[in-house]
């Protein structure tokens, strides 16, 4: 029943306009060792100011309870670009609030390298800049990605193509 509402939802979110047509799925959520590993077999490294992962400490990065659409979405930037990634920001406490946040799993955030700017900038398309300034591209599949100067917000509606 959960996983037919979820679709409803996102079926009737898309029919009103409010999200780019992007293919509604049901979510799974993932444990911060489920992702690392997931992450760690991909190449993609992650670090914390704080150098933890506990989920209710804004100085760790976390994924607990990350969807993993959101994982192998970072799974395929990797995959497609060839560059170097480096998640800093996961779900843990600290991020803005709201449906499509970090706390409910839809975003990270990665180290601003040159490869992989290069590649969101010449791959995507350039889109209005957010409402707080950060300028934003949206890929193929609908994922946004902001660039909030010294990392990248990246929102996953879905995996892109994984």
């Amino acid at each position: 029943m959960k996983v037919v509402l979820r679709v409803l939802t996102a079926a009737v979110v898309m029919v009103a306009g409010l999200l780019p047509a992007v293919e509604a799925s049901a979510l799974t959520k993932l444990t911060h060792s489920q992702a690392a590993s997931i992450f760690s077999a991909a190449g993609i490294t992650w670090s914390s100011s704080g150098n933890c992962s506990d989920w209710n400490n804004s100085t760790c990065t976390s994924f607990t309870n990350i969807n993993d659409s959101t994982v192998y979405g970072v799974r395929t930037l990797k995959q497609a670009s060839g560059c170097a990634v480096n998640v800093t920001g996961g779900t843990e406490t600290g991020h803005a609030s709201g449906t499509y946040s970090h706390r409910n799993g839809y975003k990270v955030d990665i180290s601003v390298y040159t490869c992989v700017s290069n590649y969101i900038r010449n791959t995507f398309t350039r889109i209005a800049d957010r409402g707080d300034g950060a300028q934003q591209w949206r890929s193929g599949a609908g994922n946004i990605y902001a660039n909030e100067g010294n990392h990248w917000d990246i929102l996953y509606y879905n995996c892109g193509g994984c």
